[in-house]
């Protein structure tokens, strides 16, 4: 993008915008860094999370078949307990999984790209500045 920076027109005003866009450059960068590492730390959960959800599905499968061949009394209400515990397991499971899963991915990487090229437009805005301040000084 083009900068007017033709508005600045003392030194003073140059080192003042260098200062501002070198701390928000520094800000982006750190914050660039803590996404790549959760999305890091979000691909490893959910492997995780989708290898629970698969044995958790398995054992409600387990459960359904007991449950269907078992004749009513306290064996088989011990194993309706176990099943809905399984099926809350896998409600939890589920929504870990929205919040780490490869949606959740998709959205950090997208966050982090965004990062990139905000420092990009930063790195412009500064050179810009830079020029315009080395004018000043030769114009001086």
């Amino acid at each position: 993008m083009n900068y007017n920076i033709t508005n600045l027109t003392q030194v003073a005003d140059c080192d003042a915008m260098l200062t501002w866009a070198g701390n928000e450059k520094a800000d982006l960068l750190l914050k660039k860094s803590v996404e790549e590492r959760a999305i890091v730390k979000f691909s490893i959960s959910s492997a995780e999370i989708d290898a629970l959800l698969q044995s958790t599905i398995a054992e409600i499968a387990m459960y359904d078949t007991m449950i269907a061949g078992m004749p009513d009394g306290p064996l088989k209400d011990e194993q309706i307990k176990k099943r809905r515990k399984a099926d809350y397991k896998k409600f939890l499971l589920e929504n870990r999984r929205e919040s780490y899963g490869a949606i959740a991915i998709l959205q950090k990487q997208f966050e982090v790209a965004g990062m990139g090229h905000e420092v990009t437009e930063l790195d412009v805005l500064i050179a810009a500045v830079e020029a315009q301040k080395a004018a000043l000084i030769a114009a001086a």
